[in-house]
């Protein structure tokens, strides 16, 4: 597939227990499936070849010598077969007997992976048949042909070299010390697992959250597929919950008790990008110590993209944790604050209010911050500051917003002093170019910077993530103050703190912050409309920000090229906005983003809240001179 997408599948195929015959012609007839679907990686239960609740029927040898031949059958049906398979199947090496995955591709035998940790607990008694993985990798004559044997495999493809898979076997994963581990030291993107978890209460929860934490504790794609119906119920039942995780995120799982091929797509040139990132030496290339790689070949299929990227990456999708996020947020970004007030010994918080979603939130969060201090509210002085372009919806807002909450509100014209200003430096008041913008913008931070000063005070920042990443703000205008309470919130999140803090506050405040909510994003820089309405409309100049906070997500967290993250916004928002819509605003993002870095290189202090923050001081150091052209030529 493209972009570095490898499409996978844990399957869970019908069987019965012993009968060798009939469970292979069902692991055939779903491998078959799977190549049909452009499917490059498929993984079937532990032992699925004969069943996994044989007990002493191991020890006959009538069993084994069907699972050999089963095998082979196997073996044979994928010959002109692109798709990688891990079967389980009991295994005969040295005299002794192991629980293994064999990996086949294209009518071969690529390897075959022992079980390492076997359980002989509870309803588990492995160890009464199997021997655990030998320490060494050797070589085993499986369906009449040598492979590989041990533990301590990668299988690597020769074209396309993040793609590189690993195998442990169902307890392998719960043991502390578990082989997947290794296998992601040594190189290996994508750990598979062949198990068979029998169902009990509790289990399915337990299970999910420890295959979402290995991906993220290895930076890895984790596909695990798990027994289902066929096995013994004697004493266990088996539910086939498979699930394919990437990263700590649950990609695609399957229903309990319903046996099914469970599909979904890994980035394997993500997780290759994001462990280099990290960088902290979990990764190094000297942790591969007795592993013994294997090439395969297999080539890109056409197929569909299944996994959803979110809209809105900023914002979770579930209303329960969007709450809980929200008030986390606000949480740090109030404690940041406090402690920087503390420090400083301010007695007064100073805040420019323009009737506009970030200076509300950032009055919202100066707000919070004097209530842990038990200050008072009336500390905190808000100055409008009504210029060429100011509305009076704008206006109205920012005064209803003030009385709402308890703080001192100033009422400070600036249409004068920048007429002075003009006059000061020749030019034309009627000329409304970028020095009739950034003249307004740079009198207002003059004005509130000499208020913090004059009433031992800060100035508290209002500008947020997106509009650093654009660089829509003037330098040294509302650019700076003395500390940055949203500079990590991109605005598509802004929104959503804005309307829980109304929602929690209500009242007057609440009405004041949905009308707010309902206003469109604009600096009222320019004179309004003849009717009175913002004429300078953001997003007609910039863009819609619920693309360019998609692009910064995808652009600057994961590092992809701007062709993938064109291919994904437009599976993303296929409807919502055309491919050539798309492709305007990704290059429009590019060109401001590589262009605007000198303003991001002296950005006042600022708490990080989220996994992207663009603070020279933190997670983000570009040079202000680099050149964009490489990115831009990528995009189609």
């Amino acid at each position: 597939m493209q972009y570095g997408f490898i499409k996978v599948c844990a399957a869970t195929p019908d069987i019965r227990v012993a009968d060798v015959e009939y469970n292979c012609r069902n692991i055939i007839s779903d491998i078959e499936k799977c190549n049909a679907a452009g499917v490059q990686l498929a993984v079937f239960p532990e032992l699925c070849v004969c069943g996994y609740t044989c007990g002493d029927l191991f020890n006959q040898s009538a069993l084994l010598n069907a699972v050999q031949d089963g095998l082979s059958e196997i073996v044979k049906s994928t010959k002109g077969v692109n798709t990688l398979v891990f079967v389980g199947a009991p295994v005969i090496y040295g005299g002794k007997l192991f629980n293994c995955a064999v990996a086949v591709l294209d009518g071969n035998i690529l390897g075959v992976v022992s079980k390492t940790f076997l359980p002989n607990y509870g309803e588990f008694y492995e160890r009464r048949h199997f021997s655990p993985a030998p320490k060494e990798c050797g070589e085993v004559i499986l369906c009449g042909k040598k492979a590989p044997f041990g533990s301590k495999l990668i299988f690597r493809a020769e074209n396309n070299p993040d793609f590189s898979v690993a195998c442990e076997l169902c307890e392998d994963l719960w043991a502390p010390d578990s082989p997947s581990v290794y296998h992601a030291k040594a190189g290996a993107n994508i750990i598979v697992n062949l198990s068979c978890s029998d169902e009990t209460v509790g289990k399915a929860d337990y299970r999910r959250d420890l295959i979402k934490m290995q991906s993220a504790k290895l930076v890895s794609g984790y596909v695990y597929s798990d027994a289902g119906d066929g096995e013994s119920t004697t004493d266990m039942v088996f539910s086939g919950h498979n699930l394919i995780a990437e990263n700590g995120r649950i990609l695609n799982e399957s229903k309990l008790f319903e046996n099914c091929l469970t599909v979904s797509e890994i980035d394997v040139k993500m997780l290759s990008g994001e462990r280099r990132r990290i960088s902290t030496g979990f990764f190094a290339g000297d942790d591969n110590s007795g592993y013994r790689e294997i090439s395969f070949r297999t080539d890109d299929k056409e197929g569909e993209i299944t996994r959803r990227f979110p809209r809105l990456p900023f914002v979770p999708d579930d209303n329960g944790a969007l709450a809980e996020r929200t008030e986390l947020i606000l949480s740090i970004q109030a404690k940041g604050l406090e402690k920087r007030i503390k420090h400083t010994r301010s007695k007064t918080a100073v805040i420019g209010i323009s009737g506009g979603l970030d200076s509300a939130l950032a009055f919202l969060v100066t707000a919070r911050a004097f209530k842990a201090l038990k200050k008072d509210t009336k500390d905190i002085i808000c100055v409008s500051m009504p210029g060429f372009g100011t509305t009076g919806k704008t206006k109205n807002n920012s005064s209803e917003l003030i009385s709402a909450l308890g703080a001192t509100a100033k009422v400070i014209p600036i249409t004068d002093s920048v007429l002075r200003h003009f006059k000061d430096i020749g030019h034309d008041k009627d000329e409304l170019d970028v020095t009739y913008e950034n003249a307004q913008a740079r009198t207002r931070t003059l004005i509130l910077m000499d208020l913090a000063n004059k009433t031992g005070g800060m100035v508290i920042g209002t500008g947020d993530l997106s509009e650093l990443a654009l660089g829509w703000a003037t330098y040294n205008g509302d650019h700076m103050s003395m500390y940055g309470v949203n500079c990590s919130v991109p605005k598509t999140l802004v929104k959503h703190l804005v309307k829980y803090e109304a929602d929690r506050l209500g009242g007057q405040a609440k009405t004041v912050l949905y009308d707010i909510l309902n206003t469109e994003i604009s600096p009222e820089l320019l004179p309004p409309d003849k009717s009175g309405k913002i004429s300078q409309k953001t997003e007609d100049l910039i863009g819609p920000y619920i693309l360019h906070d998609f692009f910064l997500y995808y652009a600057v967290r994961w590092g992809f090229e701007p062709e993938k993250v064109q291919f994904i916004a437009n599976k993303t928002f296929k409807g919502e906005f055309s491919e050539e819509e798309i492709s305007k605003w990704l290059k429009n993002f590019y060109r401001r983003f590589f262009a605007q870095q000198f303003k991001r290189s002296c950005i006042p202090d600022g708490v990080k809240v989220g996994s992207v923050t663009l603070s020279p001081r933190g997670d983000w150091r570009m040079p202000s001179d680099a050149v964009a052209a490489v990115w831009l030529e990528n995009i189609k």
